[in-house]
């Protein structure tokens, strides 16, 4: 049987790159938790109206509420899943085993990465404002300084969340809760480890072999 993956890593780590390739060369559907809730409040659905409900208030989705919405939007039987974003801590982790994966085989790929060089990686990082492709100053410019490669705009700006500041924040909150995360799946002989620091290609080839 195919296994699942569960991609854990701190933000810039390259888990977006490689959920995109395995979803356009390996067929696997790629599970983001805030793309889940936006979707499940568009339809208007009974769960989707109780979502928008807390959102609306300022309170944070609970883990149960995401259960209900995993549980709502996948079919293990009929597909192979990425889930990105989550499992956040151990409790998350032990609760998408029991009450979504319920046995069937997944893999945690942890993509390893020195913190000072994706400090360096995400500072750099670039988002077209028109439409949505990312650069980096460092590994991937554009092929003309200041101007997208895919539609030709030239509104490539940084984001809020890569300010030097906010990505040592958000680095410091993932390095608090990861390592019991990676424990448990260690111990369950479900971890696998990759160096966050190779080539897209290298990483593909690397993951891809394992299922």
């Amino acid at each position: 049987m195919k296994s699942h993956l569960i991609f854990i890593g701190a933000p810039g780590s390259g888990k977006g790159t490689q959920a995109s390739k395995l979803v356009s060369d390996r067929g696997f559907k790629h599970i983001s938790t805030g793309d889940l809730l936006r979707a499940e409040i568009a339809k208007q659905s009974a769960l989707g109206l109780e979502v928008k409900k807390v959102m609306d208030a300022g309170q944070l989705v609970s883990d149960d509420l995401v259960i209900r919405l995993l549980q709502a939007n996948i079919d293990l039987n009929a597909s192979q899943y990425i889930f990105d974003g989550y499992p956040r801590n151990i409790a998350q982790a032990q609760t998408l085993d029991k009450e979504v994966l319920k046995g069937s085989p997944s893999i945690a790929v942890y993509f390893e990465i020195n913190m000072s060089k994706l400090v360096e990686r995400l500072t750099n990082r670039r988002t077209c404002k028109d439409c949505g492709a990312i650069y980096n100053l460092i590994s991937k410019k554009p092929k003309i300084t200041g101007t997208c490669d895919q539609c030709g705009g030239t509104n490539l700006v940084q984001r809020a969340d890569d300010k030097e500041d906010v990505i040592t924040n958000r680095l410091k909150v993932f390095q608090d809760t990861v390592d019991p995360v990676l424990k448990y799946y260690q111990d369950l002989g479900r971890l696998m480890k990759v160096d966050a620091e190779m080539s897209p290609d290298v990483i593909f080839n690397q993951i891809s072999s394992k299922v």
